[in-house]
């Protein structure tokens, strides 16, 4: 009961504390690619020590639910918890019930979790053959398309294969250069497999909308995603070209809420970030400070998960 308590103590730690650290660290999108490692190792061990604790209670619960009454009854009263409260009935009743209420907690949750990734995915293969099926091929540039639309637009669709969409108005205000710094920016998204880590983010914030980890997450992994593919486009292409690109397809397009754009996510923050680039001492700082923190995130998980089975077992023989 207490190693299971101090893993929840830890998920809740996470969960509320980790997102002030992160963006704090993430905000001006120093060092993307370990930005998007943080937040996600951070969502990821509050899930796990999250199960663990859930695992643990479960588990105290089967083999022997007399001492797992008598364990919550002490934990909440202390001493003045007498053997004819937590062996009473109304306690006992109590106690399960709020089990009960928990695993079905747990259950919609998963349920919603899979459901809405089962959601977004259908309508992203939706939007992929409605894009195949309009568009037109973009000569030298497999596997683009383009589809006839005056407003400017550019994003990639999730696949096999992956497609990055364009519309004729992009092709129209875009030069030779820039066009092809849009596209290394959309081929960033398909070989980085963003669309993943967007999907089960915003599931996670649909699911736990009141957690702050997950309810700010998505939004900060939705942006780092595009900055990671900045950083692929101005290898490309260069700095200056990229900025002109994404001034010019403007931040005022109507894209599918599965599609990851060039100019679809916090342009103006990425356009400063583009034009204000950290010094090298900076980019050591912040890299070693977000390196820090993920693996202490990740060995934290890893040592709860491991050790927090046989401190439980241990626990519930000693009461």
């Amino acid at each position: 009961m207490k190693a299971a308590l101090l893993v929840f103590v830890y998920a809740v730690a996470v969960a509320w504390l980790a997102p002030w650290l992160l963006a704090r660290l993430t905000a001006r999108g120093i060092s993307a690619r370990l930005g998007l490692a943080a937040w996600l190792t951070a969502m990821a061990s509050a899930l796990v020590s999250g199960v663990v604790a859930l695992q643990f209670l479960v588990r105290a619960a089967i083999t022997g639910w007399p001492s797992l009454a008598e364990a919550v009854c002490r934990s909440v009263a202390g001493s003045a918890c007498a053997p004819t409260v937590y062996k009473s009935a109304a306690f006992e009743i109590a106690l399960a019930a709020t089990a009960l209420l928990g695993t079905l907690a747990t259950a919609v949750l998963a349920w919603r979790y899979g459901r809405s990734v089962q959601r977004a995915r259908r309508d992203t293969r939706a939007h992929a053959e409605a894009a195949r099926m309009t568009g037109r091929s973009l000569p030298g540039a497999d596997p683009a398309m383009v589809l006839e639309a005056e407003q400017p637009v550019a994003y990639c669709v999730p696949g096999r294969p992956g497609a990055i969409v364009l519309s004729s108005g992009a092709l129209a205000v875009l030069d030779p250069a820039q066009l092809t710094a849009v596209l290394a920016h959309e081929q960033a998204h398909l070989a980085g497999r963003h669309h993943l880590l967007t999907g089960l983010t915003r599931a996670l914030s649909a699911c736990f909308p009141g957690v702050p980890l997950f309810a700010r997450g998505a939004g900060e992994v939705a942006r780092l995603a595009e900055m990671r593919a900045d950083d692929a486009a101005v290898r490309r292409s260069g700095r200056p070209t990229l900025i002109a690109a994404l001034l010019t397809m403007g931040t005022g397009t109507a894209v599918p809420v599965t599609a990851l754009g060039a100019a679809a996510c916090a342009v103006a923050s990425r356009v400063q970030r583009l034009l204000d680039p950290p010094g090298r001492a900076r980019l050591v700082r912040y890299g070693l400070a977000l390196t820090a923190v993920t693996l202490l995130l990740a060995v934290a998980s890893v040592m709860l998960a491991g050790y927090a089975g046989p401190l439980a077992s241990h626990a519930l023989g000693l009461i």
